[in-house]
């Protein structure tokens, strides 16, 4: 059975119940580029965090942090991992496809790697733009179609990938400060470790008119 063939949880339960850190606990290298972009003191919401690289890394800089994922033992070692580095962050455990977000919660949100079934992303998706404030930022990396031919991680179905143009799409209304395909080496942990295809965005929200 292929992994993403597997029960969801159980999946990524077992992943993360592995000895050390299934993703390495430095943050993803487009998020420490663009981290700049959010203000001291942003509310963000990291989206299918893990094991909370991200998430802490956001948090060291100064941001208040809500780490959302499907695995209770991937947020546990979110924790662990923010006490080594001293700070706090907030965690949940919520399945993405039904994740509930406020309207105007949040300063930013950050989505690393946060594939799900074609359904589920499109109601995960509608909920972002309005979830953020005006002036909000969205800040999101994953993998594109021809990530299938590279063998260095990401899913295994084909419904689960991005392209830039559906996700500009899925986030209509926002202004962007970066939208590309690219291929560059991507370096995290065990599971994601060689050239690899991706698209990235950041976009903001524009202000209340």
């Amino acid at each position: 059975m292929k992994s993403d063939d597997r029960p969801p949880l159980a999946h990524w339960d077992s992943r993360y119940a592995e000895p050390g850190w299934a993703f390495g606990t430095e943050p993803n290298d487009f998020l420490r580029e663009q981290a700049v972009r959010l203000p001291a003191g942003s509310r963000v919401l990291c989206l299918a965090e893990g094991e909370g690289r991200n998430a802490v890394f956001l948090a060291g800089l100064g941001a208040r942090v809500h780490a959302v994922d499907i695995s209770r033992v991937g947020l546990t070692k979110a924790q662990e991992l923010a006490r080594t580095r001293g700070v706090a962050i907030t965690t949940e455990v919520a399945d993405l496809a039904e994740y509930a977000i406020a309207p105007g919660a949040y300063d930013a949100i950050v989505s690393i790697f946060a594939h799900l079934p074609s359904d589920a992303r499109e109601r995960l998706h509608a909920r972002i733009v309005p979830a953020l404030m005006p002036g909000g930022v969205l800040l999101l990396e994953g993998y594109t179609p021809a990530q299938q031919r590279a063998g260095t991680g990401g899913p295994e179905t084909s419904s689960k990938f991005f392209t830039l143009a559906l996700l500009q799409r899925e986030f209509a209304g926002l202004e962007w400060l970066v939208a590309q395909e690219i291929e560059r080496e991507v370096i995290e942990g065990r599971y994601h470790t060689g050239r690899a295809h991706v698209v990235q965005l950041v976009g903001v929200k524009p202000p209340a008119q």
